[in-house]
């Protein structure tokens, strides 16, 4: 069994950004520009450790070997609805990424995820897969969302959030300890409810203004 693996970025830039957005007062306007702002900087240390391969080229004043990135484009899977946010900034960072999308939910009652939309790009086994959602609460959803991805063949990915929870790191870990989480920071607890805490509330609902 591969060993989990959680990276927490500590960039204070990301944690100062991370800071306001949990603030209550902070406005939907700001909250979706902070949360651009913090995805391309954790799309900066995800992508980290990319393949290159040295390509000739010409620059204006000589030849030389220089790297580039090797391999089939990366691509971006979007957890709705709330991924949407983490995806923008992951693309202002590489926006030649291939872009897929799955729809689930939690059901308010028993916490369990509910799929009703996957859509994604062909030849995810050739491909490093990024999967984006801002909470890993409960896990329920990034479990099975990562289940699917899995089922067409993906081999290379990480799960990406803004916050994590303790105990969804451990359930998702249970299920996928060969994908990487990759978070801003693990906060104390879930309440009785699967909300984090201290946290910042409901992702979706403050990205897109809808409480």
């Amino acid at each position: 069994m591969s060993k989990a693996v959680v990276r927490v970025v500590r960039h204070p830039l990301v944690q100062h950004k991370l800071s306001l957005m949990r603030q209550k007062e902070t406005t939907t306007v700001k909250f979706r520009t902070l949360l651009r702002e913090v995805s391309l900087l954790l799309g900066y240390e995800i992508t980290r450790d990319l393949e290159i391969e040295a390509r000739a080229i010409e620059t204006p004043l000589a030849s030389v070997t220089a790297p580039f990135l090797s391999g089939k484009k990366l691509v971006l899977i979007s957890i709705l609805r709330a991924g949407n946010g983490l995806l923008d900034g992951m693309l202002d960072l590489v926006p030649s990424a291939r872009v897929g999308h799955v729809g689930i939910y939690r059901d308010p009652d028993t916490l369990k995820a509910v799929e009703y939309y996957f859509k994604v790009p062909e030849d995810l086994g050739e491909r490093p897969v990024i999967v984006l959602d801002p909470m890993l609460a409960t896990a329920n959803t990034a479990i099975a969302a990562v289940e699917k991805i899995k089922s067409t063949g993906a081999r290379r990915m990480t799960m990406a959030c803004l916050l994590a929870a303790p105990e969804g790191i451990r359930a998702f870990h249970e299920i996928h300890p060969d994908v990487p989480v990759i978070t801003a920071a693990i906060d104390e607890h879930l309440n009785d409810h699967g909300y984090i805490v201290p946290g910042l509330g409901d992702a979706g609902d403050r990205i897109y203004g809808t409480r």
